[in-house]
């Protein structure tokens, strides 16, 4: 089926080439009365292709390649790119962007060199996995960068940070999950007893909906990463009850309260000795010590399970579960 006119146009071009499907369209006419083409991306197949040149006769864009600064580019890429990923890609991407991008937010996009990059990484003294973060939101916007001709080499590729370090992972001691309890009812320690008592990872609360909380069958549904983890079933402990129905509102996501800066800040602050993702090992190590059953603990965190196959929550499932988790003091 032929395209309408000025909608532009998908070409495969000879040779041997990574991506060899262009999309173009015309931006205009000389005077002479022949097209004028504009490359708006290059892509490995032609269906990869033909999407592109739909979405951007969806919402066309066009960036001035003189004075387009990082600024601008974000901007776009909030528009066009953003809300397309995952929950918590976008508040990663959006707290990089907005602690760590300031020092070239005016500088021209097409001028940013990987060093300038590398700078930011190297100077400010950050952890690995922010690091890792700075170079993913880089990586977005070069893509964007280079579907829109705004640059012709993608410099984030060039960028070198840290390795993960072995873990060192410490569980939190029962004098400092007594404090944490002494504590309920402040907004960080309310979100450190969530952590407790779910076995959740911080980013999967944080991307938690208010619709996947059922106070009535007291249980909630999250999980990201993983096959295993993702939708699972967490029975709600009696204990952090009043938590849930004390925050939860009509709004998409549970914790609106307060965002994942000022709840890791808080965090630093009061246990700079611990990381939020060793609250999931507490939990582990908690219910462990409580003689947990190995299969519903896996079930919990969302870990595979030798022998469980297709997990199929059936009701008697979902008590042993219940059953597990309120080993919990």
């Amino acid at each position: 089926m032929r395209n309408p006119n000025g909608y532009g146009s998908v070409v495969k071009l000879s040779g041997k080439r990574r991506n060899p499907y262009m999309v173009k369209i015309t931006t205009g006419w000389t005077d002479d009365g022949k097209q004028i083409i504009k490359p708006i991306g290059y892509y490995k197949t032609k269906q990869e292709a033909n999407i592109a040149l739909a979405e951007y006769n969806k919402n066309p864009y066009d960036l001035d390649k003189s004075n387009t600064t990082l600024k601008d580019l974000w901007e776009l890429f909030k528009e066009k790119k953003l809300q397309k990923l995952s929950r918590s890609n976008q508040l990663c991407l959006t707290s990089v962007y907005n602690n760590h991008a300031k020092p070239l937010y005016n500088k021209l996009y097409r001028d940013i060199r990987s060093y300038d990059i590398q700078d930011i990484i190297d100077n400010t003294h950050l952890s690995y996995s922010t690091q890792g973060h700075i170079k993913n939101l880089f990586t977005h916007l070069d893509k964007l960068a280079l579907e829109t001709e705004l640059i012709q080499v993608s410099y984030s590729t060039l960028i070198t940070t840290d390795k993960t370090p072995e873990s060192n992972r410490t569980i939190f001691s029962p004098d400092e999950i007594k404090r944490i309890k002494d504590n309920k009812g402040s907004k960080i320690y309310d979100v450190l007893l969530l952590l407790l008592y779910t076995g959740m990872r911080s980013s999967e609360l944080f991307c938690l909906e208010n619709k996947n909380i059922d106070l009535n069958e007291k249980t909630l549904v999250g999980g990201l990463k993983t096959e295993s983890g993702k939708n699972r079933i967490i029975p709600i402990h009696p204990y952090i009850l009043d938590i849930l129905k004390k925050y939860i509102t009509e709004d998409k996501y549970f914790l609106n309260f307060i965002t994942r800066n000022i709840f890791l800040y808080g965090f630093k602050k009061i246990f700079p000795n611990h990381t939020p993702h060793e609250t999931r090992h507490t939990f582990r190590s908690r219910l462990d010590s409580a003689g947990a059953n190995q299969r519903c603990m896996d079930l919990l965190m969302g870990h595979k399970s030798l022998g469980v196959g297709k997990r199929v929550y059936t009701h008697k499932t979902i008590e042993e579960l219940r059953d597990t988790i309120e080993l919990l003091e």
